[in-house]
């Protein structure tokens, strides 16, 4: 008995202290991206999750609690949720997506890219990475929503500036449109 205290104890302070470090680590990486400071708080919360579900695991194994109850209650569970989440895949994959962007993504908000689509033609710039999108500018100021999950299966082409993604549009805005783009008054 007093080694199962003793041992959850010692998974209580190892919860806590790691719990911090991978606050502080997030928190640091996505200031290093200059990632948007809900999107840091979003992906915390969700490793944070994550490392909770493990640790509850960790505390009913030293309960004594076996892994065949164990697998039971999580397998039960996890055919709850798959059941939940196979009418909504698009979700969970975009999720998991926007972890991945989070970590790994080369562009951030700002930046002029290109998504190579065979359909229309995605060039502009990165206003915003979300949840479950990545929100681009077009060149005609029109606002595309692209999903994560899309987004991590196509080629992006990343421009060092407005210029250099202008000079590889399908699109030519006319002057009028350039010119409320880069707030100067059209001349008359």
């Amino acid at each position: 008995m007093m080694v199962q205290v003793g041992l959850i104890a010692l998974l209580v302070v190892a919860y806590v202290i790691v719990s911090r470090i991978l606050k502080s680590s997030i928190t640091l990486l996505g200031q290093k991206k200059y990632a948007n400071e809900v999107r840091i708080t979003y992906v915390s919360k969700t490793l944070h999750l994550g490392f909770t579900a493990i640790f509850v695991l960790l505390i009913c194994l030293v309960l004594g609690i076996g892994y065949g109850q164990l697998a039971i209650f999580f397998s039960s569970v996890f055919a709850v949720v798959g059941v939940a989440l196979f009418a909504q895949w698009s979700i969970l994959s975009n999720i998991t997506a926007s972890l991945i962007i989070f970590f790994s993504f080369p562009y951030r908000v700002g930046d002029w890219v290109k998504v190579v689509d065979r359909d229309d033609e995605i060039l502009g710039q990165i206003l915003e990475i979300s949840t479950f999108h990545v929100i681009i500018q077009r060149l005609s100021n029109d606002v595309v929503t692209y999903p994560n999950s899309l987004i991590l299966q196509k080629a992006v082409v990343r421009f060092d500036n407005r210029e250099a993604a202008l000079a590889m549009s399908q699109f030519q805005p006319s002057k009028t449109s350039v010119d409320k783009v880069e707030g100067e008054s059209p001349s008359p």
